[in-house]
């Protein structure tokens, strides 16, 4: 008998995203009408601008007291709240099915909340998988509705392939519909990560990357001689694990995290940094709303 997954999320939690929304640097068009401010001209609460009135516009829409002062008939015009697109872009490669707790999982749960969120501002969401041979896509759903097979999508994605970060980045460039924001959930350890990276900034989304490290990369507690293999199937490494090599890991893992960092500020990409033992809850209401990405 198969058992069902757990939960993503409790109900108290759920209420909780009720409440936030996406923070967008600047006003995008979508396609139908949602809770977000779009460049174009429509029906709303939030005033834009006046133009003259025309045969055959809708008199509904005329200004009566501006007519008043001026004895002319102008159109009041608002600002259109449309939906967007929110890409979430899941790494479900074998270097992310680890840890403790497990990467995917947290990087499943942050994506899904993520989405949710969108889903309750009436905005569309679509998740794409990195995984080679296992790239599946949820195609885009929208609304409160949307949020039962976005996450049974999420929930059922499996983990454990290998997979190209760049070959996937070159494809969604190529292929994805509209641009809005996009949320990666990565642990970037794929070679060509910059490249994957520079790839999504060739259009206009709005990119956050959550880089995703369990506390055994963080703070590894080992010692002695082992033989470490690569989940992805690269050369296997034997070392010996004493106070100055663990040094010199720290040392390496600083570096690297802090050229991701630099690496994205120099392109307009948001950065948020994702220890698997902080609590999903506490990242999404505390970190995600720190960093930008939330209100």
């Amino acid at each position: 008998m198969t058992v069902a997954p757990a939960p993503l999320f409790d109900p108290t939690f759920l209420r909780k995203l009720d409440r936030l929304a996406l923070l967008t640097r600047r006003a995008m068009a979508g396609d139908m009408q949602g809770e977000r401010r779009s460049p174009r001209r429509g029906s709303s609460v939030e005033f834009a601008d006046f133009r003259p009135y025309a045969r055959g516009d809708d008199i509904r829409q005329i200004d009566w007291n501006l007519y008043a002062r001026m004895e002319r008939f102008f159109l009041k015009l608002m600002v259109a709240e449309e939906e967007l697109t929110i890409h979430l872009l899941l790494d479900n490669t074998a270097s992310m099915d680890w840890g403790e707790p497990n990467k995917l999982l947290y990087a499943r749960r942050v994506a899904a909340a993520f989405g949710y969120i969108a889903l309750s501002s009436l905005d569309r969401v679509t998740v794409t998988a990195l995984a080679a041979g296992k790239g599946q896509q949820l195609p885009s759903v929208r609304g409160k509705r949307g949020a039962l097979p976005l996450f049974d999508f999420i929930q059922k994605l499996p983990g454990g392939a290998g997979g190209n970060l760049q070959a996937t980045a070159k494809r969604y460039v190529q292929t994805a519909r509209n641009v809005g924001p996009l949320l990666l959930c990565s642990d970037l350890m794929d070679p060509e990560w910059k490249e994957a990276l520079r790839t999504l900034t060739a259009r206009p989304f709005e990119i956050t990357v959550v880089h995703t490290l369990a506390p055994q990369e963080l703070r590894p507690d080992i010692d002695g001689d082992f033989r470490l293999l690569d989940a992805e199937g690269g050369p296997a490494l034997e070392i010996t694990a004493d106070l100055e090599v663990l040094r010199q890991y720290d040392e390496h893992l600083r570096e690297w995290r802090a050229e991701i960092e630099s690496f994205c500020s120099g392109r307009g990409i948001n950065y948020i940094f994702a220890d698997t033992a902080v609590p999903v809850e506490d990242f999404v209401l505390g970190n995600l709303r720190r960093r930008g990405a939330l209100r």
